[in-house]
């Protein structure tokens, strides 16, 4: 796809509804359960599948030397689930107030960190959301930028800390970890 300053070229444009008709019925409701199923099939390399949601697998790799670099790392992935879910709310608030914005461009940036135990984490994320057009030319866009952050289920997750809980299962089905009643 091809990368842009500004706004995107009109043929952009003009693709998407071809592009995105597929999935334009699909239903995805925000409170029905979310569910990925993900398969190696690389050294470091899965394919990410987004059951019942009608979208297109996705694939996943550690860049070299873990990985092949053949798709987008884990950190890589947050950062665009933040920008993405940032940039949409920012758009669903802008409309909420009846403005019609332009295409709305996003840069999330991020460098990773060791912590105190040597791992490394995303410590912080920066994410610049740039509108097409000037701040004059939207209604309401004080009280749109005080709210539309809270609109954003990753990023609020995300800030709040979500709560992650792992099993290992091995082929025979048993659970090895946690260990059951430890």
């Amino acid at each position: 796809m091809a990368r842009w300053k500004s706004s995107p070229p009109s043929a952009s444009i003009r693709l998407w509804p071809r592009v995105f008709e597929p999935f334009r019925n699909v239903a995805m409701s925000i409170d029905s359960e979310l569910l990925l199923h993900l398969t190696q099939v690389g050294d470091y390399a899965f394919r990410i599948e987004f059951d019942g949601a009608g979208v297109p697998a996705l694939l996943g790799d550690e860049p070299p030397p873990l990985g092949q670099g053949a798709g987008p790392n884990p950190s890589r992935l947050l950062l665009a689930a933040i920008g993405n879910c940032m940039g949409a709310s920012l758009v669903f608030a802008l409309r909420k107030f009846r403005n019609r914005p332009g295409p709305l461009t996003v840069r999330v940036r991020a460098t990773p960190a060791r912590n105190a135990e040597g791992r490394w984490r995303v410590p912080h994320v920066e994410v610049e959301l740039r509108l097409a057009e000037s701040a004059a030319g939207h209604q309401q866009l004080e009280r749109i930028l005080g709210q539309f952050e809270q609109f954003c289920v990753v990023t609020q997750s995300v800030r709040e800390g979500i709560e992650v809980s792992a099993r290992v299962i091995d082929a025979e089905g048993r659970q090895l970890h946690p260990v059951p009643g430890a």
